[in-house]
């Protein structure tokens, strides 16, 4: 074969060689192929019967490494119609079309008139002598008309990067560039530095051996060799050791959107269908916060009224003396219990004024008392071990502790569950971040169970209106907070300016808890919504983990209303909870198929429940202790359950707490025996439903016992009573509503995928966060408000259930 320069030069052997490789191409009998000079522009047009094939032919020497670049344009942006260009060498072929397209996020489309290729280099030969090489260049297009197009034809004559050397040169997404780089004899390993004189657009930077096809487009440049992605500059090491050969290509991609290297996501808003939402939204739970703000003005109208009269009268006739406050005359929460502040004063009346010593129940325990079994009370009446053992209790038998230690107590909770909230919800909402990143990486729709037929993307996130519902979660939990501290606040206005005769009288406020259920409520919010990023079986103990924490807090909350002397303290309590978490993680990982966790559960289950029966029946009295070790150990037990279960079987002791706790354990042991025999696949909603039964049952006992005991309730928190029950029934009724499970295959869980139900955005698990958040507010209204109505009433007349 005769030396052919780089220009192509027409010969007998050349020409005939052009012939054969176009007919056998399909261009056709008849016509031949245009031959082509490398740098030089040509235009033309195609369509459905007018084809076109460039030759392009030129020499390599011995040893040498040639590349060859194509760069096509049209001026058609037709997608029905694009211009197909085919390229062939003799050991590849690349084809692309015109106009260009890229693919983003949420298959969001970018289209490119000009494109520029690379043409994958062959081998260096091991002939002596110099071996030619042909490219062939096809374009067509389907179109029933002319489109018009471009082409260029280049050889790169800078294909060579050198070490120590800068190289500059450019490149978008459709027209990627690569190098090659030979390692020099004395040199092992060296790093490639690249640098962007802007931030964006975003690169990739790839090391990849020099083998075709080369992968230089977006969708494809991670396929092989390393890489980096890239803003303004990388640097990669390269050792001489991975490449075999002594040489590798050093690929340039440019992307086509910034957010994989942290610029802004794209806006996936295409319809106001978004807006409209976020609204909604919005607007549904700011009206709580209207409603709030109506009934604080009229309640301070009222004050307003009551202040003005001058007196205020209690249950038992007396009357209380009004100052010109009008929140402290007014309030409910004026009432306490305990020791008054040092700071306080009523009327200008000093505490050491004789007239005004504590009454004689009035206790005042060191924060020894508070931790010790130990009284340092004279009085036999006044020893607590016997006032608890009483038949009838009231609530100044179980409220004589300081108000003060007390209150401490209780803010534990509060501030624990902030540290449990900060520590806990970090590392989940890294982990699902890192799940919807490997979604939008790999494409793998199976990792996450959404409901595909409701799903609205926004940004990165893939299901953007499962996560936009628990916005009221967060919005009414600080809603509740706001109204706890306003009742705080008016509680200690009202304790510095009453005398300390008021102090007997109603409920003891304690705010720990409530500040406690608020936060957790917030969090429940939070965490709901980080599941909702990505759903699946591993992350489903992030939306409930909180769901358990309420419902403990609510039961204990409901407990210290009239035992505040006796109820758990913060680290026993949350000791609990992480004990249920735990239990529900290894539920389940394991519960699937694993007989031995459901016995052991099902085991503590009961074991518990019987455990707190026991605290609970005997107000914290209950010891297990003799002076015979072991021996007196089961002594002292086998006499107890004689004596309170044999002897007084007929008539116990403490009859209504009996009838509650004798309900309570046969609900939870009904539930150990139906996990034993069903064993149901979602164990943590199975604990959760025992939290709620127990939660329920409770409300229902103090509310029943609270009407027995010919005590009111107000309007207010019979309205939020009715409010619960009608918010959790409709709220319930969409929970059942199944839209996906994790419990199935992907495929499988998919046929239960329905369409949106409101605004055409949110489907019924969105719904079901809606009614849920506003049911759990009004649940906690309840609990705020429930005894409002003891606020003139006499602590030795209150009883306690």
């Amino acid at each position: 074969m005769a030396r052919v320069p780089v220009a192509v030069v027409p010969g007998a052997l050349l020409s005939a060689l052009l012939w054969a490789a176009a007919t056998a191409a399909g261009a056709g009998p008849g016509g031949s192929p245009t031959p082509g000079a490398f740098d030089r522009l040509y235009r033309g047009a195609v369509n459905i019967s007018a084809e076109r094939v460039y030759a392009f032919a030129y020499s390599r020497e011995p040893g040498q490494v040639a590349a060859v670049r194509v760069s096509v344009n049209s001026s058609s942006e037709s997608l029905q119609y694009p211009v197909l260009f085919v390229v062939r060498q003799q050991k590849g072929v690349l084809s692309w079309q015109v106009p260009l397209i890229f693919r983003g996020l949420y298959q969001r489309s970018y289209n490119y008139q000009e494109v520029s290729r690379t043409l994958c280099p062959s081998e260096p030969a091991p002939e002596t002598g110099p071996s030619d090489q042909i490219i062939f260049v096809d374009v067509a297009s389907m179109a029933p008309f002319n489109i018009a197009y471009e082409l260029l034809v280049t050889r790169l004559e800078n294909f060579q990067l050198k070490t120590s050397k800068a190289f500059n040169f450019t490149a978008s997404p459709s027209q990627p560039q690569y190098f090659l780089y030979k390692f020099p004899q004395d040199v092992d390993s060296v790093i490639i530095k690249v640098v962007s004189d802007a931030v964006y657009p975003c690169s990739v930077v790839s090391v990849q051996d020099i083998v075709c096809p080369v992968y230089d487009l977006d969708h494809n440049v991670e396929f092989d060799g390393v890489y980096q992605s890239m803003t303004k500059q990388a640097a990669i090491t390269v050792q001489r050791k991975d490449f075999p050969g002594e040489q590798f290509f050093v690929v340039f991609v440019i992307k086509p959107e910034d957010y994989a290297c942290g610029g802004s996501v794209p806006s996936s808003i295409h319809e106001s269908v978004y807006v409209q939402a976020m609204f909604f939204s919005f607007l549904s739970f700011l009206s709580f916060y209207l409603g709030s703000m109506v009934v604080a003005c009229v309640h301070y109208i009222r004050v307003q009224r009551k202040a003005s009269s001058g007196r205020l009268r209690r249950e038992d006739g007396s009357e209380i003396m009004t100052t010109s406050h009008p929140i402290t005359a007014s309030t409910p929460e004026g009432s306490s219990y305990g020791a008054i502040d040092e700071s306080s004063s009523s009327g200008g009346r000093q505490l050491s004024s004789p007239e005004l010593k504590p009454p004689a129940g009035y206790d005042t325990d060191s924060s020894v008392e508070e931790e010790s079994d130990f009284d340092t009370m004279p009085e036999i009446e006044s020893d607590k071990n016997v006032i608890r053992t009483k038949v009838f209790l009231y609530l100044s038998d179980l409220s004589r502790k300081d108000r003060r230690i007390v209150s401490k107590k209780y803010n534990i909770y509060f501030w624990n569950i902030i540290t449990i909230a900060v520590f806990y919800a970090l590392p989940v909402i890294q982990l699902v971040i890192t799940y919807q990143t490997v979604v939008n990486v790999t494409g793998n729709q199976d990792i996450c169970y959404y409901n595909f037929l409701c799903a609205h993307p926004l940004g990165v996130l893939s299901a953007f209106n499962n996560i936009l519902s628990n916005v009221g979660h967060m919005l009414l939990g600080f809603l509740f907070l706001l109204i706890v501290l306003r009742r705080n606040i008016l509680h200690r206005r009202a304790m510095e300016l009453k005398d300390i005769y008021t102090l007997d009288y109603g409920i003891p406020k304690h705010f720990g808890l409530f500040y406690a259920m608020g936060i957790a409520l917030m969090m429940e919010g939070v965490l709901s919504a980080c599941y909702h990023v990505c759903p699946n079986y591993s992350n489903f103990q992030f939306d409930t983990s909180f769901m358990y924490m309420i419902a403990g807090l609510c039961m204990l909350k409901l407990y210290q209303t009239r035992h505040p002397d006796i109820n758990a303290s913060a680290y026993s309590a949350y000791a609990s909870f992480a004990v249920v978490i735990c239990l529900a993680v290894l539920g389940v990982v394991f519960g699937k198929n694993d007989m031995w966790l459901w016995v052991i559960f099902s085991l503590i289950h009961v074991l518990a429940s019987l455990a707190l029966s026991t605290q609970i029946y005997y107000m914290g009295r209950f010891k297990i202790d003799g002076p015979d070790s072991d021996l007196g150990l089961f002594r002292r037990a086998a006499m107890v359950l004689y004596t309170d279960c044999i002897q007084q079987c007929s008539r116990p002791m403490y009859m209504d707490r009996m009838v509650l706790l004798i309900v309570g354990n046969l609900v939870n042991w009904s539930f150990a025996i139906f996990g034993l025999v069903y064993r149901p696949r979602d164990f943590a909603s199975y604990i959760l439903g025992i939290f709620i039964c127990n939660l329920l049952l409770y409300l229902a006992f103090y509310i029943i016992m609270k009407i027995r005991s010919s005590e009111k309730l107000l309007p207010i928190p019979l309205f939020c009573i009715v409010a619960t029950a009608v918010v959790w029934a409709a709220a319930l009724y969409f929970f059942f509503q199944n839209l996906s499970s994790w419990e199935e295959t992907p495929a499988e869980s998919r046929e239960k995928n329905r369409p949106c139900i409101l605004l055409g955005f949110f489907d019924d698990h969105d719904v079901w966060h809606f009614l849920s958040a506003a049911a759990l507010f009004f649940s906690f209204l309840v609990l705020l408000t429930l005894d409002d109505d003891l606020d003139t009433v006499r602590r030795d007349k209150i009883p306690v259930f």
